[in-house]
């Protein structure tokens, strides 16, 4: 999965109860568009460029998948819907909400509908002023010049005074409660996804499966019954050296760590795939192994029923995934519930994902996070 973009968005209103209009405006984008991870404080300025009542302004942070002209689309569409009324005369005229998308990464963007980075960003302070309280490390792509230094040659000097601090929705779910959280499910439910999007999100460290450089996975679904124990053998064997390895590298007690697996699915896997000889053998060894391994903090279960993980496994379109019956991830999900069930001492939390997108739909991806906020509170 490719890293989310970083869209730099700019927030204005001088109607109405502009500090409503402003949080209203955070909140939308956060839950319809994409992850508000920052916010600057809030800045009461003049109107620039007309007569007007004084705006009061911020700026944000939105992590996202969403293409750049996707995002001007659903802001336009945004705008609309928190009240704003565009009218056909020239010039610059009072709102109720002006959304700008001022940087999209680094990219240099110029259509007909879209530029970016914003081409009048450098000249003016309402703009700049919010972006510095970001802490960026960004530069102008066009201008190749950082902000402190945008910030110095502009002649704009407008008085634009700070109201008050703002919050980033993302900021209510505490994580820093946890240094490690362990996110699992069967095959095709999306825990890398969201291990990935929680990473990004809130600046943690990843710790993800490297099962596609496994020689025997695609012999097992060939033969199960003859790969089934050197594969899961070999499995075990490197989850191990990956856990001992990365969570090394670690501070357990000052790092924050999202892992897309937690070593006990080795037990869950292959308690499905051995025969029972071979799964005693195993267990012998697993339990060894085990003891030493460090335990999530959180353990979250995503659950997908058997028909969307199949629709989910033919779109991502592994071929050696496209025979799975449906039986084997049945018995897989049994598995893992009677692991949960069983444990008494595990910070676990299901959540049911089987109508969710939370690659696509910002609004199942707030779901999740309020998931793990209600669980957190709990």
């Amino acid at each position: 999965m490719n890293k989310q973009h970083q869209v730099i968005l700019s927030l204005g209103t001088n109607q109405g109860n502009r500090l409503e209009n402003i949080e209203r405006c955070i909140d939308s984008l956060h839950r319809e568009i994409g992850t508000v991870i920052r916010v600057s404080k809030l800045y009461e300025t003049p109107s620039w460029g007309f007569e007007s009542a004084p705006f009061y302004n911020c700026a944000v942070i939105m992590n996202t998948h969403k293409s750049a002209h996707q995002i001007l689309e659903e802001v336009l569409l945004l705008e609309e819907a928190l009240g704003r009324v565009r009218e056909n005369s020239a010039g610059y005229q009072p709102r109720i909400i002006d959304i700008d998308v001022i940087a999209f990464d680094e990219e240099i963007i110029a259509s007909e509908k879209l530029q970016v980075p914003h081409p009048e960003m450098q000249n003016r302070l309402f703009v700049l002023l919010p972006m510095r309280d970001l802490n960026l490390d960004w530069r102008h792509p066009i201008l190749q010049k950082y902000l402190h230094e945008l910030l110095v040659l502009s002649e704009d000097k407008s008085n634009c005074k700070v109201v008050q601090n703002l919050e980033a929705p993302i900021s209510r779910i505490k994580l820093d409660h946890f240094n490690y959280i362990a996110i699992e499910g069967n095959i095709g439910a999306g825990k890398t996804t969201l291990a990935n999007k929680l990473a990004e999100d809130f600046n943690a460290k990843t710790v993800l499966e490297r099962f596609a450089d496994n020689p025997f996975l695609p012999k097992f679904y060939e033969d199960q019954s003859r790969y089934a124990f050197p594969l899961e053998m070999s499995f075990l064997a490197d989850r191990y050296q990956q856990i001992s390895d990365d969570l090394a590298q670690f501070d357990l007690f000052k790092d924050f760590i999202v892992a897309d697996y937690h070593i006990f699915k080795s037990l869950i896997f292959a308690k499905v795939t051995l025969a029972e000889d071979e799964y005693r053998l195993y267990k012998t060894m697993f339990d060894i192994i085990y003891k030493e391994m460090p335990k999530p903090d959180l353990y979250i279960y995503l659950y997908q029923n058997t028909e969307r993980l199949l629709s989910n496994i033919k779109t991502r379109g592994r071929s050696y995934e496209q025979e799975i019956p449906a039986e084997y991830l049945e018995k897989i999900n049994n598995g893992y519930l009677d692991y949960i069930k069983s444990q008494q001492n595990l910070n676990v939390l299901i959540i049911d994902v089987t109508n969710r997108d939370f690659l696509n739909n910002q609004d199942d991806y707030v779901f999740v996070l309020e998931e793990i906020k209600a669980k957190i509170s709990n």
